[in-house]
């Protein structure tokens, strides 16, 4: 998916390319290009295959069927990559992956001043990546050393460009602080449910600052390494809690960046995650990137909760939307190199290891626990529920053994230290209750094996006992499916762990707390008879072959790299940012102005809202920006500038805010109307059917009754329940209550309109919209003399649901559907409707005949669908009244939706303080 100079090409060059590059026999798949996203992906993955197979009947070719003598393999028989397979003009170019994680798949140790001896290391992220040919990888991270010399960060730096690894360069100070302090100490315990440090370690607590301070530092550390060494095209992988940040330093320095961010450890519950002090930044910081990754969809679904009830944002089915934003979330569950393992159990020195267990173990059935010594790994649990077992079994003491590889982790952690030792004083206990002078119940092993023994081990078990109290995935019950081709071994998995959500049909699921529970599940896997394991071992394994690591890794780019295509779709339909220097010179260059400003979110003060905490008391207070006051009084004293203040708030609050200025007030969507220095007056039509408010109303009492923190407001043309303030998911179950009583009950044959807001639900009379009053604004307007001249400019700025915004269409009838920006700046010729030459000034200002409006029973039916009255009436209205005061042309019409990315407005503003700063220039014109 690159151009031939390793750049991003456009959603166009990329369906040329995959044509030109997919083998004759799939070219039906790709010969039309895809239509949606699932297309794409589909055809991307079917182009992966045909890649694969080509790759591999290439290599059969060349080498005959067998082994090339001269390639370089591991000793499991996988092939070693070397630096010069990924010379240009070897093999085609490839996109460039830059993995991004807090170590280096290789440990660096130092040798003399510029001598390093490199290990690498083996683990599921490194061997997810491993022998992946679509993608040409570098690794960017830290070595696990520090070197704070210049010679020797030279020479470290060129012996891992060697391994294709890129150094980050840590001091002691922020390793401590950033890794073992906020990592270590803060987030991975919090994500494991383990919690914030409690009472007895307030130093912890108190150290927050300085350790968050730290991590900051160190997450632009590595992303000043990946600004040095990216190009354009290449995708950024992100991994895990450690580079929680890195996302939005990527994006700040390069927002058309590829980003990915992937988490290995569970994500918790929002109500976990916000007790976190930095809740909101990291939330935001992670936001930033394109795709946000997670092992299961519970995971995912926690992410997004905490996105919705944390920063108040939407969630969606795709992912998380922030002011038209998107960042998709989903899950992407990881496998193992599943072939490495079954390709071991063939090498000699694994079957002497299998053969040696085996006779140490003869007419022994083996259980198996391999887990690091942590908390979280359930390890004392799952000790007591095998002496639960045997204390129920006595007849299984001399028949079945269990073998605990407990790998020792953080040995100088007083609670790791303290966790070994109540294990070591279960196990002594049990062998010296069940044990004999011959054998023993429980082998406990407090240190790794290497990969051989481990395979082996793997090989001669009969069950694997997996209890982990919370893990991100756990590999270790893949590994061990893929080495039980022969014995066909059962596997008891935590339900706790994230593998259950791929393996639990074929395992035995258990809580791993209920020690009974588990002992009776060690009974009935011990038992179990041979068909039913041969049916669980068979879907476990086809899952783990065909899920495989690196398809893991294949399919997290692939969804990244259309994630970015579909977010350039989408920028397509999104208008451009407000060309304020040109807004201005128009403006200066017409003569008769028309400022059409909404109120709520347009021209309110900001709420001081600390990491997005909804301050319901500030919020439902709208008052007018303090900064807007000199502004707007200039405008409004302008004799060639007509501002009108168009919101849905009802009067009083339009009077306490607007009252001083010169100015018209257009309340209630436009259907109340006055110029501050008159009265209210009602552009309403007369007669309107308002029967159903009283039933509406009680239906609104009772909801807001049931729903903490919601309210609603009654006003003379229409009703709003607001839940914006309630608990996130209960609110949206509650107005889907709400909606089914209105449309079954009080508003089933009246004549309204239901509302939808992000977090509100109104019902308003037919045609109460601000499009719909604007005509008759104007024609009162002009009525009142306030007009002398026409309208030549008109600059319409408001954050208005998109129910009202048909308000930018009515100064543009003929506006496209989702245009390229570019042609956004054209209006219909039919605005010009006053020319200098029109039949004079008298019918100009002169007010119109009042249009004669049905019957009630005509105008319901109508409501109803039976005609199009309202818009009739509108049409006759426009010959006569407000349109006939424009003499707009194109370039003068500036509509402006404020914090909403999708809008029928031409152009954008970010915020009502851009909404300031645009007024503010304006006003200085009239010096």
């Amino acid at each position: 998916m690159e151009s031939p100079q390793g750049n991003s090409s456009s959603d166009d060059n990329l369906d040329e390319l995959l044509i030109t590059h997919t083998p004759d026999k799939k070219s039906d798949f790709t010969s039309s290009i895809p239509t949606s996203r699932l297309e794409r992906l589909l055809r991307d993955r079917e182009l992966r295959k045909s890649n694969k197979f080509s790759s591999f009947n290439e290599e059969l070719r060349d080498s005959n069927g067998d082994l090339d003598a001269n390639e370089p393999y591991l000793s499991d028989g996988e092939r070693v990559y070397k630096e010069e397979d990924f010379v240009e003009g070897s093999t085609p170019v490839r996109q460039r992956l830059l993995v991004v994680a807090n170590r280096l798949p290789v440990s660096a140790i130092r040798k003399g001043e510029d001598s390093w001896t490199l290990d690498v290391s083996v683990g599921g992220l490194v061997s997810a990546l491993l022998g992946i040919n679509e993608f040409e990888a570098r690794w960017i991270g830290w070595a696990g050393v520090n070197v704070p010399d210049e010679v020797g960060q030279r020479s470290l730096t060129k012996a891992l460009a060697e391994k294709r690894c890129i150094p980050v360069f840590l001091d002691e100070e922020i390793v401590h602080q950033y890794y073992n302090g906020y990592c270590n100490n803060i987030l991975w315990p919090l994500f494991h449910y383990l919690g914030l440090p409690q009472e007895d370690r307030l130093a912890t607590t108190r150290s927050f600052q300085s350790q968050f301070a730290a991590y900051k530092i160190a997450n632009q550390m590595f992303a000043d390494v990946v600004n040095e060494h990216y190009r354009e095209g290449d995708v950024v992988w992100c991994h895990d809690y450690h580079l929680m940040f890195l996302p939005k330093c990527l994006k700040e320095h390069n927002s058309k960046m590829k980003v990915g961010w992937f988490l290995h450890t569970p994500f918790p519950s929002s109500e976990i995650h916000r007790t976190l002090p930095s809740r909101s930044e990291l939330l935001r910081s992670v936001l930033a990137a394109d795709l946000v990754g997670f092992h299961t969809y519970d995971y995912a679904r926690h992410f997004v909760s905490a996105c919705t009830r944390i920063l108040g944002l939407e969630g969606t089915p795709d992912g998380v939307e922030d002011q038209g934003k998107l960042t998709r979330v989903a899950a992407f569950p990881i496998g193992i190199d599943s072939d490495r393992f079954v390709r071991a159990l063939e090498l000699p020195q694994v079957k002497d290891h299998i053969k040696e267990l085996e006779e140490r173990f003869a007419g022994r059935k083996v259980m198996l626990g391999v887990d690091r010594l942590d908390m979280i790994k359930g390890i004392p649990q799952k000790i007591l529920a095998f002496e639960k077992f045997l204390e129920e079994n006595p007849i299984w003491c001399d028949k079945v053994v269990l073998v605990q590889i407990a790998v020792p982790t953080r040995t100088d952690v007083p609670e790791y230290q303290k966790l070994s030792s109540q294990v070591h004083e279960i196990v002594g206990r049990i062998n010296g209750r069940f044990g004999s002078l011959t054998s023993v119940p429980i082998h406990h092993l407090d240190r790794s094996l290497d990969f051989h023994a481990l395979c082996a081990l793997y090989a001669v078990t009969d069950v694997a006992l997996v209890t982990s109290l919370r893990d991100g995935m756990n590999l270790v019950s893949y590994e061990f499916v893929a080495c039980q081709a022969v014995k066909k071994g059962v596997l008891i998995l935590s339900e706790f762990a994230g593998a259950a959500q791929s393996l639990g049909a074929g395992a035995i699921l258990v809580n791993p707390w209920n020690v009974t529970e588990v002992a009776a599940s060690i009974g009935y896997a011990l038992t179990m008879p041979p068909d039913e394991r041969e049916k669980r071992h068979r879907h476990n394994f086809t899952h783990i072959t065909t899920h495989t690591s690196q398809e893991w890794a294949e399919t997290f780019v692939s969804e990244l790299n259309d994630t970015v295509v579909e977010a350039q779709l989408r920028t397509r339909q999104i208008p451009p940012l407000l060309p304020t220097g040109e807004a201005v010179d128009h403006y200066m260059c017409s003569n008769n102005r028309l400022l059409i400003l909404g109120f709520n979110a347009t021209l309110t003060e900001p709420v001081d809202t600390q990491g997005r905490r909804i301050d319901q008391f500030k919020e439902m207070e709208l008052n007018l920006h303090p900064d807007l006051k000199e502004p707007l009084k200039k405008l409004c004293d302008d004799p060639k500038t007509t501002v009108i203040v168009l919101s849905g708030s009802d009067r009083n609050v339009l009077d306490e805010n607007f009252g001083e200025y010169n100015l018209w007030l257009a309340a209630e969507h436009g259907m109340f109307l006055r110029l501050t220095s008159g009265d209210w007056m009602t552009t309403m039509p007369e007669n309107l059917n308002m029967d159903w408010v009283d039933s509406v109303k009680h239906v609104f009492e009772y909801f807001t009754e049931r729903t903490p923190r919601s309210h609603f407001e009654l006003r003379e043309t229409s009703l709003v329940w607001n839940y914006k303030y309630a608990d996130v998911e209960f609110g949206k179950l509650q107005s889907k209550d709400l909606l089914q009583h209105l449309w079954t009950g009080p508003i089933s044959n009246a004549s309204v309109d239901v509302v939808q807001g992000a977090r509100s639900v109104e019902v308003r009379a037919v045609g109460v919209t601000k499009g719909a009053a604007i005509d008759r604004i104007l024609g009162e307007i002009v009525h009142y003399n306030a007009v002398k001249t026409p309208i030549d400019y008109v600059l319409c700025i408001g954050h208005f649901l998109p129910k009202d915004e048909d308000i930018y269409t009515f100064f543009e009838p003929e506006l496209p559907v989702g245009p390229p920006p570019t042609t956004r700046g054209k209006i219909a010729n039919s605005l010009n409707r006053f020319t200098p030459n029109s039949p004079g000034m008298s019918a100009f200002c002169r007010k119109a005949p009042p249009v004669p409006l049905p019957g009630p029973d005509k105008r319901a039916n109508s409501f109803l669908g039976n005609g199009n009255w309202w818009s009739r009436m509108r049409e006759k209205m426009t010959v006569h009244e407000g349109s006939s005061v424009l003499d707009l042309k194109g370039e003068n019409y500036f509509s402006c939706a404020v914090g909403r990315k999708r809008s029928n407005a031409r152009y954008l503003l970010g915020s009502s303080a851009e909404v300031v700063s645009l007024l503010k220039e304006l006003a200085d014109c009239q010096l």
